[in-house]
């Protein structure tokens, strides 16, 4: 597995020209039943202020993407207005294992402090079936403090980043 230097991943707001690479993003089918497709939450994102599309992004290629969601998404899972949620969290799969979701999340605490300097924490929802994202959500210093919510599909893990 070759790793990828991390001054080679950004993260940035979506942008209308990323439309293309989203058309031939991929993931496993496995995936697709805990996160939805980039294209489809672009669509929802369309439809919502409270909802910030962002890319994740090696050597200006897009390889990931994720929505930062802002109260009406956090109600779900916490009474915090200070909260901001993150999900519909991918990285295309030919871009997996080379730890490019690592960086992306070692990177998400600066970029919601930069963008949302109102926010003091990061919140997301997981399927308690879906070990892989916990793993790579609390390498990245998510913390589940036990809060559990039942979901479309099953239980969702909580988990938590207090931004300092």
């Amino acid at each position: 597995m070759t790793k990828i230097p991390e001054n080679m991943i950004s993260l940035s707001y979506y942008r209308p020209e990323y439309q293309s690479s989203f058309e031939t993003y991929s993931l496993s089918q496995e995936q697709r039943e805990f996160t939805a497709m980039p294209l489809g939450a672009l669509a929802v994102c369309e439809t919502s202020d409270d909802r910030h599309p962002i890319v994740i992004l090696y050597k200006n290629e897009l390889a990931g993407f994720f929505v930062l969601h802002g109260w009406e998404g956090v109600k779900h899972y916490s009474d915090n207005r200070h909260a901001i949620l993150l999900r519909a969290y991918s990285v295309n799969e030919v871009y997996q294992g080379k730890g490019i979701a690592k960086e992306s999340i070692r990177q998400l605490p600066a970029f919601v402090k930069e963008n949302f300097p109102d926010k003091n924490e990061i919140i997301l929802g997981v399927n308690r079936n879906n070990k892989a994202a916990q793993h790579v959500y609390q390498r990245g210093g998510f913390r589940d403090k036990g809060i559990r919510y039942m979901g479309e599909k099953g239980e969702q893990l909580v988990l938590h980043m207090d931004l300092v």
